[in-house]
């Protein structure tokens, strides 16, 4: 697995970013396929910010933890992480499918806020999927929304999270 480690308002001094590579090369004994996780250490005022991102079979895996310690903070995600990868497994075996079928490029772009402008832009790589992965790979991100290509129909829809619990799905008309 290959670990990116960034600081923000911090310098990732050797220890800290050992600390990091300990806490996440523990998930290659429950993912074997982990090919990447981006880890982002971030200072802003008394708020210590850490997020993580793994890349794992074309899927994506994200956490965030803010606590008022760095360590404590990765700490945090770890158990997020924990979590989101038992529900990922569970989710494989239930939907008994082979490989997980997105591939996201983030490209985070970002300006001062005022209002009503674009203040950060994403873009990514849609692969064909079907809802049922979509809303997979949804919950995995921890979103109320995801944008992918069907694969039945070759257009691009949304799935996303009802106020309910259940998901719906929005597909441009005919």
């Amino acid at each position: 697995m290959n670990i990116i480690v960034t600081g923000r308002n911090l310098d990732v001094t050797p220890v800290l970013k050992k600390y990091v590579e300990e806490k996440l090369t523990k998930f290659d004994r429950y993912l074997s396929n982990i090919s990447e996780a981006v880890v982002s250490l971030s200072v802003e005022k008394y708020r210590h910010k850490v997020e993580v991102l793994l890349k794992v079979n074309g899927f994506l895996i994200q956490a965030e933890g803010i606590t008022g310690e760095i360590y404590s903070s990765i700490d945090e995600v770890v158990e997020k992480l924990k979590r989101q990868i038992k529900r990922y497994k569970e989710k494989l075996v239930s939907h008994r499918k082979s490989e997980g079928k997105t591939r996201e490029t983030p490209v985070d772009v970002t300006a001062p806020a005022e209002p009503g402008r674009i203040i950060k832009n994403k873009r990514f790589e849609l692969k064909p999927m079907s809802p049922d992965e979509a809303s997979m790979q949804m919950e995995l991100l921890d979103k109320a929304f995801f944008v992918f290509t069907n694969e039945g129909s070759g257009e691009i829809n949304v799935i996303y999270c009802r106020k309910d619990g259940n998901f719906g799905l929005i597909e441009p008309a005919k």
